[in-house]
């Protein structure tokens, strides 16, 4: 599970390798949102499976079938709950659901953009409850969607803000309130295991 805490009188940590294999707490997931088919409206529930090689039960991506071995780099997309506010601020709207920027999880107390790993030879996987691992695989760039959600200019307001896409690499159920946390593997990531079916 996750690292446990330096104490205070250690010598600080200069080596940037190092400094990419720690952080300071465990995260939450705070929200799971599925969409099930282009243009619908996405639903919010409190739990689902996260299928290795595919994505989410449930959500559009996830009941697609496998294109390759490990499947494609947008399975799963992440929000970090603290740049909802932010994404409101930045708009000067109200803060907007979970659901509406369509954002399959949605991830507090961990900092997901540290959580993707500076170094091609040290990946990081993030583990999500018991069962669950996911590789993030690249930004979640905001869609022209947003300007009629957010009103005009509401595509600049996320920009920087729109999460990160993801691939499952463990199959397994997830839950509103599960942990999260990010660690370095101990290789190179695996190839897919199916535990789902």
């Amino acid at each position: 599970m996750p690292r446990a805490s330096m104490p205070i009188d250690a010598a600080p940590i200069t080596d940037l390798r190092a400094l990419a294999r720690q952080w300071p707490r465990t995260g939450r997931l705070e929200a799971i949102v599925l969409r099930p088919a282009r243009g619908q409206a996405a639903v919010e529930v409190a739990t689902t499976e996260a299928i290795a090689g595919r994505g989410l039960q449930g959500d559009r991506t996830g009941d697609k079938a496998r294109t390759s071995p490990l499947g494609g780099k947008r399975q799963v997309t992440l929000l970090q709950a603290e740049h909802l506010p932010l994404i409101a601020a930045f708009a000067g709207t109200a803060q907007p659901a979970a659901t509406q920027l369509r954002r399959n999880l949605v991830v507090s107390g961990l900092n997901l953009l540290a959580a993707r790993s500076p170094f091609a030879d040290q990946t990081v996987h993030l583990h999500l409850g018991d069962e669950v691992v996911l590789e993030l695989t690249g930004p979640c760039d905001p869609c022209s969607k947003m300007e009629a959600l957010l009103g005009p200019g509401g595509y600049n307001a996320m920009r920087g803000h729109g999460g990160l896409t993801a691939r499952v690499l463990r199959s397994g159920r997830l839950r509103v309130g599960d942990a999260v946390w990010a660690c370095v593997a101990a290789e190179p990531a695996p190839q897919t295991t199916d535990q789902a079916g």
